[in-house]
């Protein structure tokens, strides 16, 4: 069952009993980060928290609580997305991805419902007064101080806003993007747009700025949960986050016009943040902040986003997370991200069994990919092919092994994997974009990438010598010994 805004997703969160309320006086600064990161790399994420009292920066008593790490489980990731399970989702996509137009009309009949389902998730606009704009605030009266904007870490530059759906369009084409990126709080209406080069909000910002023209921009905190991830999602930039979310809640997202621009808002939000950005204005300094490298990504020139207007629900939750030292609640997040954006990984290429991107990986850094290998030099393919894959294209160290390695059990792939490399055969190096937090890359957003074919050799391939069997035991020993076992005195 869907579930259309952010208090029945916490709702549902706290009758699974994953919830905590915190009633003690807890500040935003540092304080909830604290807190937070302690549950969440307890076993399972640990739970969901809302703080009810939160303290703010300057000291006094906020009037909104704090949410944090509501998607910090696997089970709060699928509840999010109204399923089970994240193989639900998957196998909805798998169907939707493995669509061909049949030959004969009664093929093409009986095609019709599965397209029709398709056509029920655009998101539908609403007229009237909107739970989102219950309040209106705008001009001299706007001050981003009375939100619990959290300071994370020790060093950050100051507040962030950090799970924010960031809302532009495309001045040419008028597609919409949602994307989710750190914003600065600079002072009571000015934040700095912390948005990487790579990201479609930065090319919208680039094309306003060609165009001359101001950029209307809004943030979105709170709404419904799908709407929330997708934010985050590396879909393609033409695909609207919006329409996603209504794909994989089952039902259109509720949009409502924006009270200053002609951008279109989620109406169920919790707060959004109206305003501009002048491409024609200098840059500012932003950061540093904890990223979730686990290390600080240092100050950085991004632009201005001027606020003129803040639109909320009369008691708004005010919605966060932090990054950091893996693991975080964005590892399930991005464990969700993985799952559902495998079928299209196959539909592209086949050959792909399943991938993996372990939480120390953060992301970015490290990707295990099973094949099952059909042609020599096709892990070699594959590396490349991943590469050339929308923000799959930073993965800075990528492995490919066989189809019988289990890529979630990373103790099974170190074994495997360096038991299958001569390490001058079978890493390849290659020079490309990579991440703007890689610190460690030579230069910011270009470095180096290594391949790792793990899989096993064949003659075709050059490999002249006989490769063994992995060692296993027998059935027959081991029915036998499964019978005696209780017997033993060994325990299970």
């Amino acid at each position: 069952m869907a579930l259309d805004n952010l208090r029945a997703f916490i709702g549902a969160i706290d009758d699974l009993g994953d919830l905590v309320r915190v009633e003690r006086p807890v500040s935003v600064d540092k304080e909830v980060t604290e807190i937070a990161d302690r549950c969440m790399k307890s076993a399972g994420g640990g739970p969901a928290l809302l703080f009810t009292q939160p303290t703010l920066t300057s000291g006094g008593r906020s009037r909104y609580p704090v949410a944090i790490n509501l998607f910090g489980s696997e089970r709060r990731m699928s509840l999010a997305l109204g399923v089970d399970c994240l193989d639900h989702v998957v196998a909805r996509i798998s169907e939707l991805v493995a669509l061909k137009v049949p030959e004969g009309l009664l093929g093409k009949l009986a095609m019709l419902p599965r397209l029709a389902e398709v056509a029920k998730f655009p998101p539908r606009m609403v007229g009237g007064r909107v739970a989102c704009q219950e309040t209106v605030v705008q001009g001299a009266d706007v001050d981003l101080a009375q939100f619990p904007v959290p300071i994370c870490w020790p060093e950050d530059g100051g507040p962030y806003i950090t799970l924010g759906g960031v809302i532009t369009k495309d001045p040419v084409s008028g597609v919409r993007n949602v994307g989710m990126y750190r914003v600065q709080v600079l002072g009571k209406n000015e934040l700095a747009m912390h948005w990487q080069r790579h990201k479609v909000g930065a090319a919208h910002w680039r094309a306003m700025a060609e165009r001359g023209e101001t950029m209307p921009v809004a943030i979105a905190l709170g709404g419904d949960p799908a709407s929330i991830y997708a934010a985050s999602a590396p879909l393609p930039p033409t695909i609207d986050e919006f329409l996603f979310a209504g794909f994989l809640r089952g039902e259109p997202v509720r949009l409502a016009k924006a009270v200053t621009s002609d951008l279109e808002v989620p109406a169920e939000a919790e707060i959004v943040i109206e305003g501009y950005i002048d491409p024609r204005e200098d840059l500012v300094l932003e950061g540093p902040f904890g990223d979730h490298t686990g290390f600080y990504s240092l100050e950085g020139e991004y632009p201005v986003f001027h606020v003129t207007c803040i639109t909320h629900r009369r008691d708004p939750i005010y919605l966060t997370t932090i990054v950091g030292p893996p693991p975080q609640e964005d590892f399930f997040m991005g464990h969700a991200i993985e799952r559902i954006f495998l079928p299209v990984m196959k539909m592209q290429y086949p050959e792909i069994v399943d991938i993996a991107m372990p939480a120390e990986g953060i992301f970015h850094n490290l990707m295990i990919v099973a094949i099952r290998k059909s042609y020599p030099g096709q892990a070699r393919k594959i590396m490349n092919a991943i590469w050339s894959l929308g923000q799959a294209m930073f993965t800075k160290v990528l492995v490919v092994v066989d189809h019988d390695v289990n890529v979630k059990s990373f103790r099974e792939v170190v074994w495997k994997a360096l038991c299958a490399i001569d390490p001058e055969r079978d890493v390849q190096m290659m020079l490309g974009p990579v991440d703007t937090l890689d610190h460690a890359a030579r230069i910011q957003d270009v470095g180096s990438k290594m391949g790792i074919d793990a899989t096993r050799k064949w003659a075709s391939e050059g490999f002249t010598r006989p490769w063994p069997d992995e060692i296993v035991m027998d059935r027959t020993t081991k029915a036998k010994i499964d019978a005696l076992w209780g017997s033993l005195g060994l325990g299970r």
